[in-house]
């Protein structure tokens, strides 16, 4: 039986929780590459020199398992007994370089937090989080080529649990800008395939990853871990898939994935998605089931600059060789060059609900559509398609129910400026002509729905005046707007 929504893990929103220090014993140290020393004491007019080396000299007590392989039902022990950074505790980074941070083995009883002291802006060349427990890191630019040689890692920013040395978990990585260069406008199709890093993997549970920037990457954010929470992250510039989404109980909102870069035409076997999924159960990939995902409120844009000759054609949320179970699709929007908008096959007990989805251009391929389907899991069930506009929507299954939707074909007759602003106009038939029932009670952008007597179709609810913020991602100014005008 389909329920509203997201019952699945709402309790994750309160994850920030986990992260507050106790007030009885925190403690401030700094870490300064320019003016520290290895000597100094951590103070902030002695700091030490690199964060990479405060981990290496063991100045952080923690907690390790008993012994090793880990298996469960094994106890923690104190490591490095003493030692003046303790759980709790906040490790404030000046500007300059700080290493590659790889922590291991180290379970915290209260979050140790790495950030970037206000107004410094400290580097690391990589991040590694295995088998650990309640860190934190924020506001720190992370890449390779921040090292002198650059480094190469596969992926940016680990946090994944280990099978000789444990688990993780209750890790938080936010605002932090996560890239392979700074610059790629001179890559071609080798650096975006053979260079090109991947950005964030996720195995453990309860990580969130927030607020950052993931650019000029191979894969962008990948979490396979259970409840991560994926949240208001930009990912610019990828040449695989922008999210992936395998783990249960998984929250990914407010995200924008754009700019997706070489296929197969390229030489890249690869095919491309803003938003992929796939089930693996015993019988390896396609089998068993990803249960309880809420995917809300995200933005796919397949380019922005139709002039670049490496841009690819990406499939928007794609979901197949499931089975997807209790998912709740809402509120995204999807503008991309492929047949696949938003595709569940094997979906059961779901909710797609009040999403956009228009193609970029119009050629081939495309136009995306939005498609509920048979799997080689078998066919989906009990699915609720409701309140979305796209070009064409297909559904097909066992009590797949499909109402107050739209096709369109003139798509402005519908939006402010299609097909980057979706923003529906006031003569829309969008508007008043959605339902309220298993709806979201508010749009992509937060206004409370409905404006009107009756909820709109789509990702936007339709309001009199709106004052939008540009997000700089193509005029980086203020601007107001009224949706009066058509």
């Amino acid at each position: 039986m389909i329920s509203r929504p997201a019952g699945c893990r709402l309790d994750v929103l309160l994850f920030v929780g986990i992260f507050v220090a106790s007030a009885v014993h925190a403690r401030d140290f700094y870490i300064d590459p320019v003016s520290g020393s290895p000597a100094g004491d951590g103070s902030a007019g002695n700091p030490w020199r690199t964060l990479q080396e405060v981990v290496e000299a063991d100045l952080i007590e923690t907690r390790e398992w008993e012994s090793f392989p880990y298996e469960p039902g094994l106890e923690l022990v104190v490591v490095n007994p003493g030692a003046p950074v303790t759980a709790g505790d906040t490790l404030w980074l000046r500007t300059g370089y700080h290493g590659e941070l790889d922590i291991s083995r180290a379970y915290n009883s209260e979050p140790i937090t790495i950030a970037a002291e206000l107004g410094h802006a400290p580097r690391l060349g990589s991040v590694a989080l295995i088998s650990v427990q309640n860190w934190v890191v924020r506001g720190v630019s992370i890449s390779p080529f921040h090292a002198s040689p650059p480094v190469t890692p596969g992926t940016i920013v680990r946090v994944e649990d280990h099978s000789f040395s444990g688990p993780a978990w209750d890790v938080e990585v936010a605002d932090c800008d996560i890239f392979t260069v700074d610059d790629a406008s001179g890559w071609g199709a080798p650096e975006w395939i053979n260079l090109a890093a991947s950005g964030v993997s996720v195995t453990g549970t309860r990580v969130t990853i927030r607020d950052s920037t993931v650019r000029n990457v191979r894969f962008g954010i990948s979490a396979s871990g259970e409840e991560a929470l994926i949240s208001s992250n930009v990912i610019d510039g990828f040449s695989a898939d922008g999210m992936r989404g395998l783990g249960d109980g998984s929250i990914y909102e407010g995200n924008r994935v754009q700019n997706c870069y070489v296929g197969s035409s390229q030489g890249d076997p690869n095919h491309d998605d803003g938003f992929q999924s796939w089930s693996v159960g015993p019988g390896g990939p396609g089998t068993g089931e990803v249960r309880d995902v809420v995917l809300r409120g995200n933005t796919f844009i397949n380019y922005l600059d139709a002039t670049n000759p490496l841009v690819a054609t990406m499939q928007g949320i794609g979901c197949f060789d499931g089975l997807y179970v209790n998912w709740v699709v809402e509120n995204n929007t999807v503008v991309t060059d492929h047949w696949h908008g938003i595709t569940l096959l094997g979906a059961r007990d779901s909710l797609v609900i009040n999403n956009s989805v228009i193609d970029v251009n119009e050629t081939s391929p495309g136009p995306p559509w939005i498609m509920i389907g048979e799997d080689t899991a078998g066919p989906s069930e009990d699915v609720v398609v409701r309140n979305n506009l796209a070009t064409q929507i297909i559904l097909d299954g066992v009590d797949v129910t499909g109402d107050h939707n739209i096709e369109f074909s003139d798509s402005g007759s519908l939006f402010v400026a299609p097909p980057y602003d979706l923003h529906l106009l006031a003569q829309s038939a969008a508007v008043d002509t959605g339902t309220a029932v298993l709806a979201p009670s508010d749009d992509i952008e937060g206004t409370p729905r409905p404006q009107g007597p009756e909820f709109d179709v789509g990702a936007y609810e339709f309001c009199v005046v709106c004052v939008l913020f540009s997000d700089g991602f193509e005029t980086g100014t203020t601007s107001a707007w009224s949706s009066v005008v058509p």
